[in-house]
């Protein structure tokens, strides 16, 4: 881990993923998951999913079981649950469920769903759901937290409610629409120690098996240090030094769409 203000960023690159096209569904693993394994790509700290989705209309997932995990689905275009762009959807699995997720509507749905290990002593608590919706507007140009610790101040645990998702985990997801020529500074939670993040750029302007297109967002530490460039599907580790901070810079013609995550 960094000893300083600069941040070690690992590049993981969009056709580098685990990738299944079902016909119906078109999926992106950055972990392992399902039929994709990958010893160097199994989870970084309490992250252990991220999948980007695509779904035809009038399919979906049918009913099937989850438990010992916080899953949450970030919607980037069409509905689930009924879901609108922008909103998210948390389930602390707990002890088990079963559910289905269906497109709903005419139009293919594209979403994000992550899953998160849950603190070891509150793996196996009751089921819980939580509904929360962001507008375009607030992500505008700026880092909106969407799910936070369920101890961290100022998280409802209500199931509907303005504010972040509660989550039984030590991860924070942020979200942002970084417009051309913007730029961003993010200071991780708790940034005077040493920490880790991840960053994912959603593939916003369509399903890309191939190496990565789209806007172009170059991220590197506040402090001087080398920059990463990143395109739509691309993501990358993030190791903080203590006091370091990220900066994202959007020099391309389109709008980033972004998930950021703080770790322990």
């Amino acid at each position: 881990m960094n000893s300083d203000k600069t941040i070690h960023i690992i590049p993981r690159r969009s056709n580098e993923r685990g990738h299944a096209d079902h016909g119906w569904l078109k999926t992106f693993h950055t972990f392992a998951f399902a039929g994709y394994r990958d010893p160097h790509h199994e989870s970084f700290d309490a992250l252990r999913v991220l999948n980007e989705d695509r779904v035809a209309a009038h399919t979906g997932f049918g009913t099937h079981s989850h438990q010992h995990y916080e899953i949450f689905s970030y919607d980037s275009m069409g509905n689930t649950e009924i879901l609108s762009r922008g909103a998210l959807q948390m389930t602390s699995t707990g002890t088990g469920i079963s559910h289905s997720e269906k497109a709903h509507g005419d139009t293919d749905v594209h979403f994000c769903q992550i899953w998160a290990s849950p603190r070891a002593e509150q793996g196996r608590g009751k089921p819980t759901y939580f509904t929360r919706h962001f507008t375009d507007e607030e992500k505008k140009n700026k880092f909106v937290l969407l799910v936070a610790p369920d101890n961290a101040p100022g998280v409802s645990l209500r199931r509907e409610d303005a504010g972040p998702a509660p989550i039984r985990s030590e991860l924070w997801m942020y979200a942002s629409l970084v417009h051309p020529g913007i730029s961003l500074v993010h200071a991780p939670v708790g940034n005077g120690q040493a920490k880790k993040g991840y960053i994912h750029v959603i593939q916003k302007s369509g399903y890309n098996p191939g190496p990565a297109k789209g806007v172009t967002l170059r991220i590197g530490s506040q402090a001087d240090g080398p920059q990463v460039e990143l395109r739509e599907g691309d993501g990358a580790y993030l190791e903080y030094g203590p006091g370091a901070e990220l900066r994202f810079e959007n020099d391309g013609q389109g709008i980033a769409e972004v998930l950021l995550f703080d770790l322990e």
